[in-house]
């Protein structure tokens, strides 16, 4: 009898081990098949060159535009960008969504292992009606149990995989788009602060003049008292002096915009901007020459570019999650557990002996047949959508040439134009000084003196907005370059504060540091093209 339960039992587990050996096995098999296509980099037509390849004021050499802003040699500028990237709002939600796409990676990498498992225990009294054939002593008992259950759908067309990868192109997109919010954000700092710096420089040049034209109504007002010239004269020079009085209330409503704009690129409410403007107050000058690269550096720099590519591998990979449901699904599926009642005089207690053991454990296969209609729609969807990306990834690199050849031109062009605004000024302040001198010598009219005050003040107004192009020109580039991004490295992607705030709430491991961005782990799709710094991250 004892050799008989002796056989039973290694009949038992020799049953559980092939099973063991059925799962492990299919499990290995599993990750061999990958239905879907492989992504592949897509072609964009890039110049060789730059239009305005050769021009004395481009240097050769390779675009290094990780600070860009401090070639201005302005540190006001450099306190502002630094302060604007610690607080800016639209910054931080980037970098929420950063951590959002994180999470949503880990919830794809979790079907790799069984999608289904669950612990249950239950104990409960029990009633047979008497109207039931039940040979029992009492039609009342105790019952209880103790199980697990699991089931795993094995990836045998890589449904999971082709999951995975598609997260994972999300979630460096997510860098990608944050970098970008990054770039441009950097670039409106400074182009909101050389339109202040210019602003003040216009308003200051209106003050100049105003006072050059209050003295030449003076003499004009001199000359009619004592009947030398006609009340004409007089008329004229207050027009000409009501005319610029009235441009720096204007030009003071275009500061206080620009500063609250300023307010808002530095995360904070309106208000004066003072301290924080303190400094050196002329138009931030651009150096002589600039390094731009070549074009194809687009492709590795851009933030939005990568963020292109980056979106259409991962809708790439969804054309494989779609065409898996074509094929049959292989589950396996398993229980384990122990039963026991006080039934017939058993104890509830002999939960915990190996004769109430119960286990089943097996296959199971799920095609769906009758609706392939439906999947290999939904497979088209997903590949109409991932040509759409595909051309908007070629848009995107159209756009971004265009944009640094708008800013290179506004560079170089504006600065020819700032040299002959130069010497009309210098040209307009001689003649405005003869013409005052002739005029109280009475050897010409007051027209004269009108048309020189307005001479210099246009030539004066031109060149303090040609200065400032020739900024806001380089600074155009720079952000069509993409520089500027580089600032984030090693530095975690949500503010102290919003972390503080989510910890409280959440437990969220080590994925609210800049860490999360790691070397990529073996069997997982490779990214080695998707940025200089953008990695996926180590499961």
């Amino acid at each position: 009898m004892a050799r008989s339960k002796k056989r039973d039992g290694t009949a038992r587990w020799s049953s559980v081990n092939r099973a063991l050996v059925f799962i492990c096995g299919s499990a290995m098999l599993a990750q061999g098949c990958m239905v879907g296509p492989d992504f592949k980099k897509p072609v964009a037509p890039v110049a060789a060159t730059w239009t305005e390849e050769g021009n004395k004021a481009l240097r050769s050499g390779s675009a290094e535009q990780q600070d860009w802003w401090t070639v201005f040699d302005d540190p006001t500028l450099a306190r502002l960008v630094h302060l604007a990237y610690e607080r800016n709002l639209s910054l931080q939600t980037a970098g929420l969504r950063v951590l959002e796409a994180r999470a949503q990676l880990g919830l794809a990498i979790g079907e790799f292992y069984p999608q289904q498992q669950q612990v249950g225990g239950s104990l409960s009294y029990n009633r047979i009606p008497d109207s039931l054939p039940y040979n029992l002593i009492t039609n009342t008992y105790w019952s209880t149990k103790i199980g697990l259950q699991a089931a795993w759908e094995l990836d045998f067309w890589g449904k999971f995989r082709r999951a995975v990868e598609s997260a994972d192109g999300a979630f460096l997109a997510s860098v990608a788009n944050y970098d970008d919010v990054l770039v441009t954000l950097v670039a409106d700092v400074a182009t909101a602060y050389v339109k202040i710096r210019t602003v003040e420089s216009q308003i200051a040049i209106a003050r100049d003049n105003i006072e050059r034209q209050r003295t030449a109504l003076k003499i004009a007002s001199a000359k009619f008292k004592f009947g030398t010239v006609s009340k004409r004269d007089v008329y004229q020079a207050e027009n000409v002096l009501g005319s610029t009085e009235a441009s720096v209330p204007q030009l003071s409503i275009q500061l206080a915009e620009t500063k609250s704009t300023l307010n808002v690129l530095l995360g904070m409410p309106p208000g004066p901007l003072d301290t924080l403007l303190a400094g050196a107050t002329d138009i931030p000058t651009a150096p002589e020459q600039a390094i731009v690269g070549i074009p194809a550096d687009l492709l590795r720099r851009r933030p939005d570019i990568r963020q292109a590519e980056l979106t259409a591998a991962a809708q790439s990979a969804q054309i494989g999650v779609a065409k898996a449901e074509l094929f049959p699904s292989f589950t396996l599926t398993g229980n384990i557990g122990t039963v026991a009642s006080d039934v017939r005089g058993r104890s509830l207690s002999s939960i915990f002996t190996g004769g109430t053991l119960q286990y089943s454990v097996g296959p199971a296969v799920q095609w769906n047949i009758l609706n392939y209609g439906q999947i290999t729609n939904n497979v088209r969807v997903q590949d109409a959508r991932l040509q759409q990306h595909l051309v908007d990834y070629q848009n995107v690199v159209l756009k971004a040439q265009k944009e640094v050849e708008d800013g290179i031109a506004t560079f170089i062009n504006s600065r020819g134009q700032a040299a002959f605004l130069r010497e009309s000024v210098a040209a307009g302040e001689q003649a405005l000084r003869i013409a005052m001198l002739q005029y109280r010598e009475g050897i010409a009219d007051f027209t004269t003196v009108l048309t020189a005050e307005q001479n210099l003040y246009q030539a004066q107004n031109s060149l303090a907005l040609a200065t400032a192009s020739i900024a806001t020109g380089l600074i155009t580039a720079y952000r069509a370059l993409g520089g500027g991004w580089e600032i984030r490295q090693g530095r975690d992607f949500v503010s102290a504060e919003n972390q503080r705030e989510m910890k409280e709430r959440t437990n969220w491991g080590g994925l609210l540091t800049p860490d999360l961005l790691r070397p990529q782990a073996p069997g997982l799709p490779s990214s080695e093209d998707r940025g200089p710094t953008v990695r996926p991250p180590e499961w």
